[in-house]
């Protein structure tokens, strides 16, 4: 994390709370002001059990989507927090790219929230990883704070070098499905000291963003090749169907 990001962070911890988004001042821990927090498109109601994806009407029961009926998600259950449009897409391009580092401290009870309703018992959280060189670019990986956060909020056990990618990928943006998988294909591995942790866990994976789930995919196969008990993922955004 970049000393721009250590700043930020020591002077809305000395000066008072201001909205993540706008800058207005704030009253509270909500980290979003009124107007922020209703056109962040936070996910309520019925949701696809599957991908996060919001349903409409309502169900006592878990529900999936037509696309994840179709093509079935390799982990269990998977939840975001809100769509990735306007309030929240800025959001998560000020984390990625802006060394916003305190919209993941805001982000841990979001996801924890998020994540409640498919939480298991004794949960191992990892994020997804960034190949080294683009690590070394960019300097943090987005996905690790936000799931250091969720770690911190649940007090749950944080794995932060769970997974390890090996290969690097183009940008993904704009790649079909298939071509994204292609492109994924063998791209992470569980690190090897890690292997005996996971065996028989639970293990919730955390990222920034999900579009297509291609990489949450390959991110899910390299933790079952290891005999772990589940796989539940968790993303702070998550593509509209229609977008």
């Amino acid at each position: 994390m970049g000393w721009r990001a250590g700043i930020q962070t020591l002077v809305r911890t000395v000066y008072p709370s201001a909205c993540l988004n706008c800058g207005t001042h704030i009253d509270g821990d909500t980290g979003l002001c009124s107007t922020c927090w209703l056109a962040s498109h936070f996910i309520a109601g019925l949701v696809c059990n599957s991908c996060g994806a919001p349903l409409p009407g309502a169900s006592s029961h878990d529900e999936t989507c037509d696309a994840c009926l179709s093509s079935p998600r390799k982990w269990k259950a998977a939840r975001a927090t809100f769509l990735y449009r306007e309030g929240a897409k800025k959001l998560v391009w000020d984390l990625k790219y802006a060394d916003r580092a305190e919209i993941a401290t805001a982000a841990g009870p979001w996801l924890l929230n998020t994540l409640k309703p498919i939480l298991p018992d004794n949960p191992l959280i990892a994020p997804v990883p960034l190949h080294w060189t683009r690590l070394m670019k960019r300097k943090y990986n987005q996905s690790e704070l936000l799931s250091r956060n969720l770690a911190l909020a649940g007090r749950f056990e944080h794995a932060p070098a769970l997974l390890k990618r090996t290969k690097r990928t183009p940008p993904l943006f704009g790649l079909t499905v298939e071509e994204r998988e292609l492109w994924l294909q063998n791209a992470m591995t569980i690190h090897p000291k890690m292997r005996g942790l996971v065996r028989g866990r639970h293990i919730v994976l955390v990222d920034d963003v999900m579009t297509t789930g291609a990489t949450l995919n390959a991110a899910t196969e390299a933790c079952l090749l290891q005999d772990v008990a589940s796989v539940r993922v968790v993303f702070l955004a998550r593509a509209a169907k229609n977008d």
